[in-house]
């Protein structure tokens, strides 16, 4: 009896390991997160698109990819720089700054292991106010309640730019505000502040929502600061957000702004970094489907606007097998 206990003992251990042992293709997975911004917005949106796209082919290359909502562009940066993500995306003037170790990264010095992926869409910075304020223009804001954005985000540290090129500090507003992205909609609509600046692609629902809700009324920003900023930082550029593309706007308007970037660390493998620029590229026509602030955009284009940082040994490799270095 003894002997025939041990025997189904040791079956049913031999059973349970075999049942339940990983799938040896699950246990070689790798997992790769993109950090992007407010789930409003277009960045994680871009993010979702790319896992989307990239989780399609999981059982070939092994990789599985997530996206993880963050506080934005210098978030995503730094987060980058420890390895705490793999990729992130950025406004292309902040991986600037991250490359060359200016503005918000001088404590930091240069990040020589950034490295670019590809560009996305344009990122016009956009100024909405609260149809009652009688907003005009920027400088009508001054003494107004402002959401400067939240400490992290590329816009924060692009409005920061801004106002120092206009003389202003953030006390020149009567409150200035630090609301997340996904927040200032709802606040500006509650009147608990006078309008927000955000640089996001268009058409975002981010900024749909208050102007089909309250009647939010978008805001130019232009002038001699502008003229200034666009002259002398070549990641900055003209842009114009058309008529009619969100309710009670019927005017275009016209502002500035930068390129939505995906950048990495060198420290990625090159293999998985080819994999995710194959995965969106070799299912463009899928991947423009997917918001439609990526419509007209063109992978040439993507392969080297707004690119700061040297391009990614994995990305580079693809885009000289298509011929468009």
């Amino acid at each position: 009896m003894p002997r025939l206990f041990s025997a189904l003992t040791t079956a049913t251990v031999v059973f349970c390991l075999t049942a339940f042992a990983p799938d040896p293709a699950q246990a070689q997975q790798k997992f790769v997160n993109i950090g992007t911004g407010g789930v409003t917005g277009v960045y994680y949106a871009a993010g979702g698109a790319i896992c989307r796209l990239l989780n399609r082919d999981t059982p070939r290359h092994r990789l599985r990819c997530s996206a993880s909502s963050t506080g934005g562009s210098v978030y995503n940066l730094n987060a980058v720089r420890n390895g705490e993500l793999q990729f992130g995306v950025a406004q292309s003037d902040w991986q600037h700054h991250a490359w060359h170790g200016g503005a918000t990264f001088q404590a930091a010095g240069p990040n020589r292991e950034l490295r670019a992926v590809f560009s996305l869409h344009p990122e016009p910075f956009t100024v909405l106010s609260r149809k009652e304020a009688n907003i005009r223009r920027f400088e009508d804001l001054r003494g107004k309640r402002f959401n400067v954005g939240n400490p992290g985000s590329g816009t924060r540290a692009s409005l920061e730019e801004l106002l120092d090129a206009m003389g202003w500090k953030l006390s020149d507003f009567a409150l200035a505000s630090a609301l997340k992205a996904d927040e200032h909609g709802a606040a500006l609509c509650d009147n608990k502040i006078d309008g927000f600046i955000y640089g996001v692609g268009h058409p975002s629902a981010n900024i749909q929502d208050p102007t089909t809700t309250c009647g939010a009324r978008l805001v130019p920003l232009t002038g001699a600061a502008v003229d200034k900023l666009v002259a002398e930082r070549p990641y900055y550029a003209r842009a114009t957000i058309p008529g009619g593309l969100y309710a009670n706007n019927p005017e275009p308007v016209a502002t500035y702004g930068v390129v939505a970037t995906l950048v990495t660390s060198s420290k990625v493998p090159d293999d998985v970094v080819y994999a995710l620029v194959k995965a969106v590229f070799d299912n463009f026509d899928a991947f423009k489907r997917l918001h439609p602030a990526f419509a007209h955009l063109n992978p040439r284009d993507m392969a080297r606007n707004g690119l700061s940082a040297p391009l990614h040994d994995g990305a580079a490799r693809y885009y000289r097998e298509k011929g468009w270095l």
